[in-house]
């Protein structure tokens, strides 16, 4: 009887919790969950770049992205989906990259931005080859037979 009641006290608890966070106002004054009583807005892609420009194999550069009335975000060709409204990560391409961000809205509107993020071939090493013409030397030696 005591461990249904502590249970039932948990979940009300869980619940109050998250009612709490979703009143709680983020970066720039909005609300983290959009209230169910009225639409959220048209998704809006607000910023998609990355770190650098261009940059040689193995190079790491930063993409970042911030999006607003979202409820899902894919970046192709990374094959991953965040529910995240803005988010920073990684990447280390071996080869020029086209990446393209799609943002699903809540009433199922897509938005998407791309851009290109060059990878230089660096110039293929030249070997250091000093190269010396060898002589080869043959020695040619005849003998004799005392007795022939």
């Amino acid at each position: 009887m005591l461990f249904r009641f502590a249970r039932i006290v948990l979940a009300v608890g869980l619940l109050l919790a998250l009612w709490g966070l979703s009143q709680v106002p983020g970066p720039g004054g909005r609300v983290w969950l959009h209230p169910s009583d009225g639409p959220p807005g048209q998704v809006r892609i607000l910023r998609f770049y990355a770190s650098v420009g261009t940059l040689v194999p193995g190079q790491t550069a930063r993409l970042c992205y911030s999006v607003e009335n979202a409820r899902l975000v894919s970046i192709t060709p990374l094959q991953s989906a965040w529910p995240a409204q803005q988010r920073c990560f990684d990447v280390v391409p071996e080869h020029t990259t086209h990446y393209t961000l799609l943002a699903e809205g809540f009433d199922g509107t897509v938005a998407a931005r791309s851009f290109t993020l060059a990878v230089l071939r660096l110039p293929a090493a030249r070997p250091n080859v000093d190269q010396y013409a060898v002589r080869r030397s043959t020695t040619t030696r005849t003998h004799r037979r005392a007795n022939s």
